[in-house]
Formats: C-alpha cells, sequence, structure tokens
C-alpha cells in the first residue's frame, strides 16, 4: 500500500510525462538507486557491475533504475549510443543477472526530455518520481539513492547505505567519494585539484560553523521516500540539481554522512553543462588561467564571526546586527544590503517568534546559496582567491589541522577526514 502522503504526491507533484518503467515490471523494494545515463556506453555497464558485486541478499531488496535520457535537440551520436544502451539491457547480461534491473526509455523518438531543458535534474526526478510506487513502506521509509553511470561502488555500499539508514535520525545523506584517476597525467592533475577544491570549501563551511558543510555531488547523495516526497521531490535544474537538491533536504530533513563505503565518481571531463565537475575538468585541462583558484581562510573567518553575530543576537533589531556586522567587515555590511537583511531579518522575527524556530528560519534564509555568494563577493573583493599552496595551509591551520604546503599531501589529508579509511 502507498501511503496517503506519497499518493498526495503522485497526484500533484509528480512528473507527467510518457515514461514507464521497463524491465522488471513487478514486485516492490525496500530500497531504490536511480542511474541517469547520457549517453554512457560501456561506463553504465561497468558501474552496474560494481553494483552486482554486493551481497545477493541484499541485491534482492534493491531495485536497480537507469534512465537512458537525452533531449528532444541531442546530437546524433548521443542518440545512437543511447539505442544501444536500451538494447544491451533489455538483451539482457548473464553477469548482471544478481540485479533487478529496471530502466525507463527517456530517449528515443517522442520519449525525449524536453530541448534546452531536460537535463540531469529532470532524470533523476523521473526515476525517482516512477519508482515510488515499487517500494514497500512497511514500518520504515525506503531510501533512495542516487547514483550516476559513470561512478563506480564497493561490494560495502548497499550494506553501508541499509546500515545508515535503519539507525539515522536525519533523513537525507551524503555518501564519502574519491574521484577515480584520470586516464593522462594532464587529466589526472586536473581531477587533484578539483576535488582538493571541493573538500577545502566543505572544510572552511564546517570550520565556520555553517550548517550547509557537506559534499554536494549527485552520485553520492540519498534520502527516504518520506524526505522526499516532503521536500517536493528533485528539482530539474539542467546543472546543479545536486547542490538545490541537498540543500532543501538539509532544511527539510537533515543530512548526515554515511559511513563504511566510499563511491568513486570518473574524472573525465565534460561541456555537457555550464559548470560543475566535468567543465571544471574540460578548463584545467585547456590550461585557462583561474578555472580553479582556492578561497582565503579570510572569507570562512568572516563567516564564522557573521553565523556567531546572529545566533547571540536573536532578540536584536536588524539595525543592530547590521552595525556589528560592519564591525566585522565592511564588506560584509554591504553583502547584507544586498541581499536586503535589514527587511528579512524583520519578517523572519515575526514569523519565527521562538529562538530556537528563529535560527533555524535564519539558515532557512540565509542557505547554501547565499552562503557561497558571500565567499564569492569577498573573494572577488578583499580577499582574492589563489593557488593551492598559498590559500590551504591557513584553512587547515585554522581547523586545527597540519598545515602542509603540497597540494597532493593537502588532498590526501582532506580526504582521509571524511573518509576515515583507505580510500
Amino acid at each position: 500500500m502507498i501511503p496517503a502522503h506519497v499518493r498526495k504526491y503522485l497526484e500533484s507533484r509528480a512528473i507527467s510525462g510518457p515514461w514507464k518503467i521497463a524491465g522488471i515490471t513487478g514486485g516492490s523494494f525496500d530500497s531504490a538507486v536511480v542511474i541517469p545515463a547520457l549517453a554512457e556506453g560501456d561506463n553504465l555497464f561497468a558501474t552496474l557491475q560494481s553494483v552486482a558485486q554486493n551481497p545477493a541478499d541484499i541485491l534482492s531488496r534493491f531495485l536497480i533504475l537507469v534512465v537512458v535520457n537525452n533531449r528532444s535537440d541531442a546530437p546524433l551520436r548521443d542518440r545512437i549510443d543511447n539505442e544501444h544502451t536500451l538494447k544491451r539491457l533489455a538483451a539482457g547480461d548473464p553477469s548482471l543477472n544478481c540485479l533487478q534491473l529496471a530502466w525507463v526509455d527517456a530517449s528515443t523518438t517522442g520519449l525525449e526530455l524536453p530541448a534546452k531543458k531536460g537535463g540531469v535534474g529532470l532524470s533523476r526526478k523521473i526515476g525517482f518520481d516512477l519508482v515510488l510506487t515499487r517500494l514497500n513502506y512497511g514500518s520504515a521509509s525506503p531510501p533512495l539513492i542516487s547514483l550516476d553511470a559513470d561512478t563506480l561502488v564497493r561490494s560495502d555500499y548497499l550494506p553501508a547505505l541499509t546500515r545508515h539508514f535503519l539507525g539515522a535520525k536525519a533523513q537525507g545523506a551524503v555518501i564519502p567519494f574519491c574521484h577515480q584517476p584520470g586516464s593522462t597525467p594532464e587529466q589526472d592533475r586536473a581531477i587533484r585539484r578539483y576535488e582538493l577544491f571541493l573538500r577545502a570549501y566543505v572544510l572552511g563551511l564546517s570550520r565556520a560553523g555553517s550548517p550547509y558543510a557537506f559534499h554536494t555531488v549527485g552520485s553520492a547523495m540519498a534520502c527516504t521516500a518520506e524526505a522526499y516526497v516532503r521536500m517536493g521531490g528533485m528539482n530539474t535544474h539542467i546543472a546543479g540539481e545536486d547542490f538545490y537538491f541537498l540543500q532543501h533536504l538539509a532544511r527539510t530533513a537533515g543530512i548526515a554522512q554515511v559511513k563504511g563505503t566510499v563511491v568513486y565518481p570518473s574524472a573525465r571531463s565534460s561541456n555537457r553543462v555550464p559548470f560543475g565537475t566535468g567543465r571544471s575538468i574540460s578548463r584545467l585541462i585547456a590550461k585557462e588561467e583561474r578555472a580553479v583558484l582556492f578561497y582565503q581562510t579570510a572569507c570562512f573567518q568572516i563567516l564564522e564571526d557573521w553565523l556567531v553575530l546572529v545566533s547571540e543576537n536573536l532578540e536584536s533589531e536588524a539595525e543592530e546586527i547590521r552595525a556589528s556586522a560592519k564591525k566585522i567587515s565592511v564588506h560584509l555590511a554591504v553583502f547584507l544590503d544586498n541581499i536586503k537583511f535589514i527587511m528579512m531579518w524583520g519578517k523572519l522575527r515575526k514569523n519565527f517568534p521562538d529562538r530556537s524556530t528563529l535560527m533555524s528560519g535564519f539558515h532557512g534564509w540565509f542557505d547554501g546559496l547565499k552562503t557561497m555568494k558571500l565567499i564569492h563577493y569577498l573573494s572577488a573583493g578583499p580577499f582574492p582567491r589563489g593557488e593551492p599552496e598559498r590559500a590551504v595551509p591557513g584553512l587547515l591551520q585554522w581547523a586545527g589541522l597540519e598545515p602542509v604546503e603540497e597540494s597532493d599531501q593537502q588532498l590526501a589529508l582532506l580526504r582521509k577526514i571524511q573518509i576515515g579509511e583507505a580510500y
């Protein structure tokens, strides 16, 4: 039986379109892994092979759903690749017989994603929305797990996720990750630099006390079905869907980190989306100057001072808080003016009269996106970005870590902090 709140979501917020699940057509499952695939060829089947290494008893309870997709204006080569993928899925592969494998055709004529609007966000939404009708709700809300078609997992992947959601208070989760090595020295240097950038940013947010100090990697996130429908489902952004999804999930359901496994996203370059891993790798390989530069520690220190200022002055008027913010940094005060803090603080105090709910309401307004915009604003002004050898040691020292200067050592240190084991 589908719970009433899930049924309501399906009737009012779920994707409407011609898409249907093929492959495994019956049964209900304790959980589902959704994998968008756009012209992935052999990458997808390598990913499925890695999932197939998980214990058979757990695999029998997981629906693995591949959403083979392209937009109606996609290049012919992508359409041909997807056509081959659909044929290969339909033909079956003896090495994947242990998987409860299903797929969605969002590629062939009449089933494609809309031109200029369809992307990975819509692909994920199609998959998540469709699997809601195939889950066993029982006594606990089943997990929905996001994976990418070029990301490898370990044999402890599904066991770790199963254990996590059995005891987790937060209904959202992020999974430790480590990018695969690049296929060339140039690509390897690029992905290591980009991953270090991601980890340094999250370290800065964590040391500053931000509730948005978690990685937003689309192949390394999960939530319960209850949390998914309560937040209104997946967004349909062409890029950055993982950032917006996890930001919303953090506000509505909380996020905790899974322990005991690691996922391995691809290191390849890509120009499919205007920003993100693939585009950054392409720019680094092309030797674009300033493609990936690092934030100064001072940016995160100002963020910390700002968050502490608000938490200690919940009963103060907006003008008083703004005056104190100016003492922290003139640039912070200007930024607050730009985002209309004085007007918004009055609304927040009216809507959240209790101290505990006011702080929660503040973080709902001063969210992950505004946090990032503050860091960008400070970086564009008094604290310009720089090379990791100059920017990261001070950040490590501020966080109570060894201030190593060599970038590979920095990356190894920050990987160890998140993963906590051999990676």
